[in-house]
Order: structure tokens, then C-alpha cells, then sequence
């Protein structure tokens, strides 16, 4: 596995896009019950943020194999932040169609960061820089 120097993370079209999902997240909580600011609104906040915050911290990694273990990590917040979107749903604070929208935008970032993942393991892998170009962007 290659070694690299650490990139600026904010050139990495995943974590572009989980930057969106996580500010689309604290608009969307800005609506939430005022006693939801310690439960659902904390939880949904905190794991759409530790998204982009797992890929920064794994670009600042000193490899290739670092970076897709911070990457799967972020794969996992991002799965987390799955249920609480229906819950908030089920509840009432959020409408369905934003709900629809919100977990498609999860799904597609959970996609992203599983290719992105696979192309850093991959044998003949270059590096990461190159990923930086929309793939199968909708």
C-alpha cells in the first residue's frame, strides 16, 4: 500500500458530499422539539457530522490503508444516522418526503464512501488524489 502525504480532504468529492449531508442535517434538527436538543437532534447531529470528520481525520493518516479504515468508520456513522431519520419520521418532526430525501442522501454517501474504500485497498492502487472526480454522481 502506497504511503502519501496527508491531502486536503476538502478536495474529495465524498467528503464534499458528506459535508452536505451533515449541515442538511443540522437545518433540517433546527426544527426538532426543544426537549429533543439532548436526545434525537444530539444523535442525528452527531453521527451525520462524524462522517466528514472520519474522512478528514483519515486523510491526515500516513497511508492509503489508514485512510480506508477512517473511511469505513465514517460508512458506519453514516449507517447510523439511517434509523433516527425514520424515527424522526415516525414521530411527527419530520415530513416523508424530506425523510425520503434525507435517506437517499445518506444511501448515496454510504455508496460513495464503500467505492472509495475499494479503490484505496485495490492492489494497483494510485494515490487518493485521483478520487477526487465525480463517479456515478447522480
Amino acid at each position: 500500500m502506497p504511503e502519501r502525504q496527508p491531502q486536503d480532504f476538502r478536495e474529495l468529492l465524498v467528503w464534499q458530499r458528506s459535508h452536505e449531508l451533515a449541515l442538511s442535517i443540522y437545518r433540517i434538527t433546527e426544527g426538532f422539539p426543544r426537549h429533543e436538543i439532548f436526545g434525537l437532534t444530539s444523535q442525528m447531529r452527531r453521527s451525520a457530522v462524524s462522517i466528514p470528520a472520519n474522512i478528514a481525520e483519515g486523510c491526515g493518516r500516513g497511508s492509503q490503508a489508514e485512510l480506508a479504515r477512517y473511511t469505513e468508520i465514517a460508512r458506519g456513522s453514516a449507517s447510523e444516522l439511517e434509523y433516527p431519520v425514520y424515527f424522526a419520521r415516525d414521530l411527527g418532526y419530520l415530513e416523508e418526503a424530506p425523510a425520503q430525501q434525507i435517506s437517499e442522501r445518506v444511501d448515496h454517501v454510504e455508496k460513495m464512501l464503500s467505492r472509495f474504500k475499494q479503490r484505496l485497498l485495490a492492489e494497483d492502487a494510485l494515490p487518493y488524489e485521483w478520487q477526487t472526480q465525480p463517479d456515478g454522481e447522480p
